[in-house]
């Protein structure tokens, strides 16, 4: 097993395009919870948060369930595709989708519950509608909390292990992440080799912790 960027390169693009899709996501689902009292709200959440909880193993199951050649979903997107997504980069972006929209949806609630309702109230009186508010009030003073929700999501889908191996495997050279990637070379005592992705997991973490904290105003 020789030195590659495949890893890094497919989890840079796993990341990126999970936290596209997932800080989406969570902004119309926190906008979706904080703008009414919605009934079943707390139940809503709780699913929300289980990826949080959950063993990594027990959200891989549960993907490989629902997107699996035996479920309707699977046989819909193999239709289309022509193909499952099982074992793909797909997969590891849907993984990745999964376990980082909780810390993003999070994130942006917080920033969404934040901002004064005087003053989306004031936009309202002035016929702002609620994606209008949306969009041109809330949004913008939120940005700090959706700047620290996408940078959490980010390093979160990077990271992702568990559920990624589970579907969509450790395929060298396709659906190889830094994490897998750092698993297979202990398992066959490339321990010089795991140190590298090491080494790049601990660099840009930091790197993006940092930027959060750089983000937080003074006290």
């Amino acid at each position: 097993m020789q030195w590659s960027w495949h890893p890094v390169q497919l989890s840079f693009y796993v990341a990126t395009v999970a936290t596209v899709i997932a800080f989406l996501l969570a902004i119309l689902a926190a906008f979706w919870i904080v703008r009414k009292n919605r009934k079943g709200k707390a139940i809503i959440e709780t699913v929300f948060f289980l990826p949080l909880v959950l063993p990594p193993t027990v959200v891989g199951f549960f993907l490989i369930i629902m997107f699996g050649t035996n479920s309707w979903i699977g046989q819909i997107i193999e239709g289309i595709a022509g193909k499952s997504i099982l074992f793909t980069s797909t997969a590891a972006i849907i993984a990745a989708v999964v376990v980082s929209f909780p810390l993003i949806y999070q994130s942006i609630k917080t920033g969404f519950l934040s901002v004064d309702k005087d003053i989306i109230g004031a936009a309202k009186v002035d016929g702002a509608n609620d994606w209008a508010a949306l969009i041109k009030i809330i949004l913008p003073l939120s940005y700090r909390s959706l700047t620290t929700g996408a940078v959490l999501g980010f390093t979160r889908g990077f990271g992702e292990f568990g559920a990624t191996l589970m579907f969509a495997g450790n395929i060298p050279g396709k659906t190889q992440t830094i994490p897998t990637a750092i698993y297979l070379a202990i398992e066959t005592g490339r321990i010089p080799l795991a140190w590298y992705y090491v080494l790049i997991s601990i660099g840009l973490s930091f790197l993006l912790l940092f930027i959060i904290n750089r983000m937080k105003p003074n006290d």
